[in-house]
């Protein structure tokens, strides 16, 4: 998405590789939103130590941050045959997979591009492929947050007010992002709405990244605090909400997410608003 650094908008993603200096480059999203600052991770251990200290966060991002910390470890690799190259790929793995235990997307995204290099028959060539791999899933991230803003689109009118809870956005993702696809859909479609941001505690991810980065996009926005939600619902001042999820089963549908998510969907089903995840 668009970000003014000096007085200047360009285009960023979240996460992207450097493939000459064989580093994954990061937004450090700690020091938001008084700061902007790319960070290079030297090697897959600072890959996964990026991933443990939550520089990055959010499913879609830390996911292709660890297929592009895989691609990375393999192609450090110097020295020795197939064995040797295995065993310090499974290092590689074990070390990004445990920087984030909890979650899924790393160990999906490094499964994705282990299964991509099976295609490899020397090592030169499977150190290639991975980070083919990686850049593809990198890809497969945006081409997805794309369709669930195509989808999702429809759902905001002119004049409406959109409530979201934590940061769905494309900082949690590599570009776009889940719950502010439909927002980003409709600003680009020429529609005027605003959203309200929940702080959601105790990491402020609302109020620190969602409105940072509606404030870059100049969509209309204000940060409220995460009990105030009911007071807004029960005056008629919030017409849709759509948040995101951090994990779904895909044969019920539930979902799971940050805290806090379970009362906006309370409270929207009390007061007969619409409320929509966005996975």
């Amino acid at each position: 998405m668009n970000v003014v650094v000096q007085g200047r908008t360009r285009h960023y993603r979240t996460v992207t590789f450097d493939a000459a200096k064989n580093s994954v480059e990061l937004i450090e999203q700690r020091l938001l939103p008084h700061e902007f600052k790319i960070i290079a991770t030297r090697d897959f251990r600072a890959t996964a130590l990026a991933i443990k200290d939550m520089i990055v966060r959010g499913a879609g991002a830390i996911g292709a941050t660890a297929a592009y910390g895989l691609a990375q470890g393999a192609r450090a690799f110097r020295g020795g045959g197939p064995e040797k190259f295995s065993a310090h790929v499974e290092i590689v793995c074990q070390t990004l997979k445990h920087a984030r235990p909890t979650a899924v997307d790393p160990v999906n995204a490094m499964n994705r591009v282990l299964a991509a290099m099976r295609a490899g028959t020397t090592v030169e060539e499977q150190q290639g492929i991975a980070l083919a791999a990686a850049e593809e899933f990198s890809n497969e991230d945006v081409r997805h947050c794309e369709a669930i803003g195509r989808h999702g689109v429809k759902l905001i009118r002119n004049g409406m007010r959109v409530l979201t809870h934590c940061n769905a956005g494309w900082l949690a993702f590599v570009d776009i992002g889940s719950a502010t696809a439909p927002m980003y859909a409709a600003q680009a479609a020429g529609k005027k709405f605003h959203v309200f941001c929940d702080e959601t505690r105790p990491r402020s991810q609302g109020a620190t990244l969602t409105a940072w980065e509606l404030a870059q996009q100049k969509i209309s926005h204000q940060i409220i605090a995460d009990n105030a939600a009911g007071h807004l619902m029960q005056r008629g001042e919030i017409d849709l909400v759509i948040v995101g999820s951090d994990r779904v089963l895909g044969r019920t549908g539930e979902v799971t997410n940050k805290i806090g998510t379970y009362t906006k969907a309370v409270l929207a089903k009390r007061h007969g608003i619409p409320f929509y995840v966005a996975i």
